[in-house]
């Protein structure tokens, strides 16, 4: 132990003294926090992570046993570790559905794009609206918000009025609009600050996929 790491019995009772003081107000404050509802769960911004993100809140529902769905706007038939997981192993648990077809610039087919993202839209709408999954994760659905593909007002009011009070909504990509953000309870902006993309490096199973 070297000397900045020595303590005595009084700096041993201070330490006390002060925790103690720092749980009585934390458990202050956890005695308000009493309400419970479903949450609008925004992770957009330009750095990686936001869709790695939310599947592990999709996990921890799963290792929950609470009911769960996913809809993928964008990614296309490309096999993913998370999906290939949730197939192979917690389909009872939660519920998989690839709609998009790829990123705009692999399918240059513009109409294409929209049909696929407004199929995925209703299929998302009708999982939510059921009730029956207590956590819906919308993967990307900024991207296709952005293109206008889907209505972002339509997307809004539907939040706000169809959702049930106990299902739990998360949706990502970067971009998300203000409207979007407006009425999120929970928002995540992750920021770029290095990637190994700009360095010749490609994207790697396990990490990316």
């Amino acid at each position: 132990m070297t000397e900045a790491e020595e303590t005595t019995p009084k700096d041993d009772a201070r330490h006390a003294e002060k925790m103690a003081k720092k749980k009585a107000a934390r458990d202050k404050i956890m005695a308000t926090k009493t309400d419970e509802k479903g949450l609008i769960v925004v992770h957009t911004g330009k750095g990686k992570g936001k869709s790695t993100a939310a599947f592990g809140m999709i996990f921890r529902h799963i290792a929950h046993g609470m009911p769960s769905a996913v809809v993928q706007f964008i990614k296309g038939g490309m096999s993913t570790g998370e999906r290939d997981l949730i197939l192979a192993r917690f389909s009872e648990l939660c519920e998989f559905h690839t709609m998009g077809e790829g990123f705009t610039w692999e399918t240059q087919d513009r109409a294409r794009d929209i049909a696929a993202a407004q199929a995925a839209w209703a299929k998302a709408k009708e999982l939510i609206a059921s009730g029956e999954k207590s956590m819906v994760l919308l993967d990307e659905i900024n991207i296709a918000i952005r293109y206008d593909y889907i209505d972002i007002n339509e997307v809004v009011e539907f939040l706000k009025s169809e959702k049930p009070h106990m299902t739990h909504v998360v949706l990502t990509g970067r971009n998300a609009r203000e409207e979007l953000i407006e009425i999120a309870d929970l928002v995540t902006e992750m920021e770029l600050v290095k990637h190994p993309f700009r360095s010749g490096i490609k994207a790697q199973k396990g990490v990316e996929f």
